[in-house]
């Protein structure tokens, strides 16, 4: 339905498809997340503790030739024991032959382990035995290994029998007495009948001694003095497994070896393949007998031979039937902790299988739950049944083997799971045998790739699959010089490492690094590979001594800045990131990268398109200049370079990139934080002397609207006059330093001005005191802090609280430096350079005081952030006492530090204390920052993210493409049922009253939302939504700008999807909401925020922003009291190009050509009209001013299409159309005089006019009146007031107003 609907719109208008092509803005990662990393997930894969069984106790009570009493055996009855008949020798050599082929079939797993027999034991033997493997083995596993078959069975009261010396009697030995024996850790096998006996008895024997414990624990704390027993040992730690249960009985099958258990345990392959011909060789493979299966060739340990694989195979099925059934630590401990136990539990997996075919129930503690049914055996049967169909033709012809389809077939469904698989499926059982198969030279390429495909979908997979063991395979596959193994093994490793960082220590143990390096090097690997080989390589390096020496060693910095002009952004970013985490806290790296000029090489990314490029930068540039921990004349040049570099980056429009920009100036704080703090200490002084004693000897304004200001501060010497543009933060804002520093750029007034002046001049966000400094102070240290201070004023809450804290933490230390001391301070000095202190660095960042001065957003404007203590001087009024001055001397030894009230009382502001002075052997730790981000954790996030799976939003499928679907379904059929409406608009009446409101306060902007049925109005300070549909309003919100700034611009962003809100006040900044409330009231949200215009001059009369959105391309149009168009590419967040005015009055209005994309036209303050070529070079691009205006330009409109003409309208009521080609407009319409807003509708031939008269007019594009509006509906004929802004709906034919007395009106068509 809904596509047979699309299709039909389309046919009627194909612009619709228009929809599907639009560009997005500000809808990239960074805007949609927060720019913080993973929650770190504690990874439970790596054993706690490896363990290893180091010695072997093998007790065999046999007593060959004599049945024990409790037992009748059958004839003939199973015999073998350890393959060996002990009929067919004297007893003694039997015995002894069983020991030593028991011993052997250990070996086979534990070849290391320290093996004893005890044969035939006594007590005595037994206890002497133990203990002494005990005590070899201290805190590792001993096996205790017991074959009961020649005695009586294990008693109810917890005891296994042995012999006496002369064998003629059968002496109990006490499972409690062999607890406190073997101790803890142990492993127990019960080869005997009623084995289940022992499991309980040992239990009970553990429990008894736990309480025993506690006891002893009880006494030694009720009597300390007395003398203490030794504590018997814990049994937490002992895993049993017994071949039957309480009540059953050994098979007894002729067939089989009476030791079935131990067979099952210590030769799997043999006896499975037996069992397997005696239950189903009679139909399958009848040819088959023992004593072939004998002949099966090959070694158990060579995979490429029969006998290997079959042993290769059955460590995959049990590996995988354990990882399936076990719970994840059980399994870990029992199959990945120590060698022989896994060994062990896996051949007790097919113990289980054999012997419940013979009713017997082998048991384990701790408890297995069942698995002998468990569909990987009929994996395993076919296996089997694969070999030995083959045996005979190999044994009697010597044909060639043809080797098992079995880990082609898994690696098949392990690729079927992946077609479907995620995170709320089952696991796939198929990965144990996935691991397995990284062994085979064969398979290995096919495994890795779905290894990779696996651990793309998410932390959850990678957890997955190192809990089965993945680790020491890719870490082995490291060692491998394959070429197309690398682009498999270098996903693999950024996975891992994205999911667990802690992996970087085994990389450089295993020389891992030197694998991804060669990666990186090799011109030959795309970018993409090379990019994940950068990010390892910044995981090995970040935070980890070892790492960043054995990288630099492998020559790391120079391979990553030879790549940094590389064309993937991604790979850009990644080596900036690695760089900077190989600087950081390492003098070695950073002296290489200066002889390597490496800070002059990321110059380059600073103006990099891609934003998160530009914040990778400037965080290596950071960590270049903040970890030098001696000072040089050398070392403080490189670091002010940077630092004046970095400070070009203040305007930047990306917020990832100003955050970072704090971090790595503060950095630059850290270095010299007593030269900033004389910086800080002027600029203080400067302000208190401005303030007290500043007058201003005569202001005027010029016909433009700038402010004349002749005269000077007594403060300063020289005088200066004439016009003063308001500078940059980083030029002056006095006249004897404007003088100075040789600069004449624009220049904000001072708070003194402001109250001389006329009240509606507006201030802008730039601190006066920030400028104020003479020629002395005019170096680095201040170019820096005033770009601090101004930071701290920018839009952008995150970024300025940021700059905050690091601004009013060097104030205080000013204040603080200031302080009579005692003794001599050997190394608060004032000269430059200076040793690093750390007291700074120590300021709690949760107490700075943030309140103190004033804040970002005060209503005394933007000023310098003072503590409390060093508070500006205030006019006392009538009736008040003056405050209580500061003591100037130090309090005594002992009292209360004044400055201490900030801070919490748990941490010291400085190791000594401020009034305490430093010896010479006092060595500065190295400074700790106050302030950091989660920027490059947040770009790890990448790499823990699914990069192979196809965005949701390309998904035909998906939820998001059908919502995107019907939202230009819904915008087609606006823009075709609005059609109809503008066909007749020029004969319409629109004085049907459809809504009308009262706005939260004076309406200055509105803007109807093309598709949706409300609208944004902008008050001085917030936005009401408004449905216009409803007559209600949905929310409201703060635009959190200066209390002396109000909005002048507001636009929909993305309007025909998901749409933004863009709010533009008059100090220069923009602000983007999301959720701004318009189906219900909400707390939006700000996705970005930047100024998109500094420098604002103060003027009388301003525009204040006025900006241009264009959808198609991604450009915002900036200009208002300023001398320039500044045109903003927002998908880089960068400024594209300043076009200057050339006007001496500010903008009014802007508008540009969105097919061509390169006519721009501004009206101006003066009444002209600007037409700028935006292809030609800035100072070139102005191609025509067209002057017939007199006075002010309320708005410039462009028609649509080739023949579109330019219709402009002033203050004096006149419009005039003009054709770009010509200097001289083409007609003009003269409405009422006093025209305070006018607007065009886009498709519909008609234009509104709003008067301060308390009247609309409306028009068509010829010039007659179609209309006039003057009086409210339904207020009893009430006039309405002045009007303060108009605008069309972009595609209805309806006109919304804003009156100065607050209300709000939608006009439309009368319904007949």
């Amino acid at each position: 339905m809904a596509l047979s609907a699309y299709e039909d719109i389309s046919e009627e208008d194909e612009c619709d498809l228009h929809d599907w092509q639009l560009p997005l803005a500000f809808m990239k990662k960074r805007h949609v997340e927060t720019v913080e990393g993973c929650r770190a997930v504690t990874q439970t894969w790596r054993m706690k503790e490896r363990m290893k069984t180091v010695s072997v106790a093998l007790v065999l009570c046999l007593n060959v030739g004599v049945d024990p009493p409790d037992v009748i055996k059958p004839s003939p009855c199973a015999r073998q024991e350890c393959w060996i008949d002990p009929l067919s020798m004297s007893p003694q050599k039997a015995l002894e032959a069983i020991g030593a082929n028991l011993q052997k079939q250990y070996e086979r797993w534990q070849p290391r382990a320290r093996y004893k027999q005890s044969l035939d034991p006594t007590v005595e033997e037994v206890k002497k035995l133990c203990t002494s493997l005990r005590r070899n083995a201290k805190e590792e596993r001993v096996l205790f290994h017991y074959n009961g078959h020649g005695v009586p069975r294990p008693t109810v009261n917890g005891e296994i029998w042995v012999f006496n010396k002369s064998y003629t009697q059968y002496i109990p030995l006490s499972i409690y007495d062999l607890q406190t024996w073997m101790g803890s850790p142990s492993i127990f096998v019960y080869d005997c009948s009623n084995a289940g006996v022992i499991l309980d008895s040992f239990k009970q024997f553990a429990a008894q001694r736990e309480q025993e414990i506690e006891l002893a624990k009880i006494n030694a704390q009720s009597y300390p003095g007395a003398t203490q027993m030794p504590l018997p040992p814990s049994m937490k730690n002992c895993i049993q497994l017994a071949a039957c249960g309480p009540k059953q009985l050994l098979p007894m099958n002729p067939e089989l070896p009476a030791d079935l258990f131990s067979s099952c345990l210590t030769t799997p392959i043999k006896i499975a393949l037996r069992w397997f011909v005696h239950q189903r060789g009679g139909k399958l493979v009848p040819s088959i007998t023992d004593d072939l299966i004998e002949k099966i060739p090959g070694r158990l340990n060579d995979r490429r031979t029969p006998l290997g694989e079959l042993n290769w195979i059955f460590t995959a099925i049990t590996d995988t039937i354990a990882w399936n059934t076990l719970p994840r630590e059980l399994f870990q401990k029992l199959f990945r902790q120590d060698l022989l136990v896994a060994s062990l539990f896996r051949n007790f997996l097919l113990a289980e299988r054999i012997m419940r075919s013979y009713n017997c129930t082998p048991l384990s503690s701790p408890r297995l739950p069942p698995t002998y049914q468990h569909p990987m055996w009929q994996a395993w049967d076919l296996a089997v049944d694969h070999c030995l169909s083959q045996l005979p033709a190999i044994v009697d012809d010597g044909v060639a083997y043809r080797h098992s389809p079995f880990f082609a077939d898994q690696l098949t469904a392990f690729q079927v799971w992946l077609t479907m698989g995620n995170e709320r499926r089952d696991p796939p059982e198929q990965l144990p045998i996935v691991l397995q198969v990284l062994l085979s030279q064969v398979h290995r390429l096919r495994a890795l790739d779905l290894l990779g495909r696996f651990l793309d979908l998410g932390p959850w997979a990678v957890s997955l699959a190192l809990s089965v063991g993945i680790f020491p395979y890719v870490l082995k596959l490291l060692q491998s010089s394959a070429r197309e193994l690398r682009p498999l093994l270098v996903f693999i490793w950024a996975k891992i490492l994205a999911v667990d960082s802690s992996c970087q220590a085994d990389l450089v143990k295993d020389n891992g690094h030197k694998y991804f390096l060669s990666v990186l090097a090799d011109p030959y690997m795309p970018a993409e590979h090379r990019t994940m080989a950068a990010f390892v390589l910044a995981v090995i390096v970040n935070d980890y001594a070892n790492g960043q020496e054995a990288c630099l060693q492998g020559n790391l910095i120079a391979i990553c800045l030879e790549q940094l002009s590389d064309a993937h952004h991604l790979l850009r970013q990644w080596l900036a990131i690695c760089l900077g985490r190989i600087w950081t806290n390492f003098d070695a790296a950073r002296w290489c990268g200066v002889r390597d000029s490496a800070h002059e090489k990321l110059y380059i990314l600073l103006n990099d398109p891609v934003p998160e490029v530009r914040a990778a930068a400037v965080y290596a540039l950071g960590c270049f200049i903040g970890n030098c921990s001696e000072r040089t004349d050398h070392a403080n040049t490189i670091d002010q370079g940077v630092g004046m570099k970095l400070t070009g980056l203040a305007q930047d429009g990306a917020v990832i990139v100003r955050k970072e920009l704090v971090v790595a100036l503060h950095q630059l704080v850290l270095q010299f934080e007593s030269n900033f703090a004389s910086i800080a200490l002027h600029f203080i002084e400067e302000e208190r002397q401005r303030e007290q004693s500043q007058s201003v000897v005569g202001a005027a304004v010029t016909p433009g609207g700038w402010t004349v200001v002749v005269g000077a501060s007594p403060s300063t010497s020289g005088t200066a006059s004439g016009l003063q543009p308001m500078s940059s933060p980083s030029q002056s804002n006095s006249s004897a330093s404007l003088s100075s520093m040789g600069s004449m750029e624009a220049l904000e007034k001072s708070p003194a001005l402001s109250d001389k002046l006329d009240k509606s001049m507006k201030r802008v966000s730039s601190s006066s005191s920030v400028s104020s400094l003479g020629f002395a102070y005019n170096n680095v240290y201040a170019t820096v802090w005033r770009t601090l201070v101004q930071i701290v004023q920018e839009p952008h809450s995150g970024v300025a609280d940021t700059a905050n804290i690091v601004v009013n933490a060097v104030n205080l230390k000013a204040t603080m430096n200031t302080q009579p001391k005692f003794m001599r301070d050997k190394r608060l000095t004032h000269s430059a350079p200076s040793s690093p202190t750390n007291s700074l660095a120590r300021l709690p960042t949760d107490k700075v005081d943030r309140e103190s001065g004033s804040s970002a957003h005060s209503p005394d404007g933007p000023q310098l952030q003072l503590p409390h203590e060093i508070a500006r001087p205030m006019a006392i009024r009538p009736g008040e006492q003056p405050p209580p001055s500061r003591p100037q001397n130090p309090a005594p030894i002992g009292s209360a530090i004044p400055h201490s009230s900030t801070f919490q009382s748990k941490r010291r502001l400085f190791d000594k204390g401020p009034n305490s002075t430093y010896d010479d052997d006092d060595v500065p730790s190295p400074p700790t920052p106050l302030i950091t981000t989660e920027f490059c954790e947040w770009s790890s996030r990448y790499f823990a993210q699914s990069v192979m799976k196809f965005p949701e939003e390309h998904d035909p499928q998906s939820p998001v493409h059908y919502e995107r679907e019907w939202r230009f379904i819904r915008n087609a059929r606006v823009r075709r049922e609005a059609r109809e409406m503008q066909k007749r608009a020029a004969s319409m009446r629109l004085d049907d009253q459809i809504f009308i409101n009262r706005n939260r306060g004076n309406p200055t902007v509105l803007k109807f939302h093309p598709y949706d049925p409300h609208m944004a109005v902008a008050d001085k300070e917030g936005v009401s939504i408004w449905n216009w549909d409803e007559g209600a309003r949905t929310n409201y919100f703060r635009n959190n700008n200066p209390v002396h700034s109000r909005i002048t611009a507001l636009d929909f962003i993305n309007a025909h999807d998901i749409t933004l809100l863009l709010s533009g006040s008059d100090d220069g900044a923009v602000r983007i909401w999301r959720e701004y409330g318009w189906d219900g009231e909400c707390e939006p949200e700000l996705v970005t925020a930047w100024q998109a215009i500094s420098d604002l001059l103060p003027s009388t009369r301003g525009s204040g922003l006025v900006v241009d959105w264009e959808q198609e391309s991604g450009m915002l149009l900036a200009s208002g009291d300023v001398r320039i168009i500044r045109v903003w590419d927002t998908q880089r967040e960068k400024k594209l190009q300043d076009i200057p005015t050339g006007a001496d009055s500010c903008v009014t209005s802007l508008v540009s050509d969105s097919v061509g994309r390169s006519l721009l036209i501004a009206g101006c303050g003066d009444g002209s009209v600007r037409l700028f070529d935006r292809r030609l070079a800035p100072n070139e691009c102005r191609v025509m001013t067209l002057r017939e205006h007199t006075g002010w330009v309320v708005k410039v409109f462009l028609q649509k299409g080739s023949e579109g003409n330019i219709i402009s309208a002033s203050v004096g009521g006149d419009l005039k159309f003009w054709d770009p080609r010509f200097t001289e407009s083409v007609k003009t319409i003269q409405t009422s005089q006093g025209l305070t807003s006018f607007d065009v509708h886009p498709h519909a031939e008609i234009f509104a006019c709003g008067s301060a008269n308390q009247f609309i007019s409306l028009y068509t594009l010829n010039g007659e009146n179609i209309g006039t509006i003057k009086y409210h509906d339904g207020f009893m004929g009430q006039r309405i007031g002045p009007i303060s802004c108009l605008a069309f709906h972009p595609h209805w034919v309806h006109l919304a107003a804003g009156s100065t007395d607050c209300f709000l009106s939608v006009y439309g068509e009368r319904k007949r």
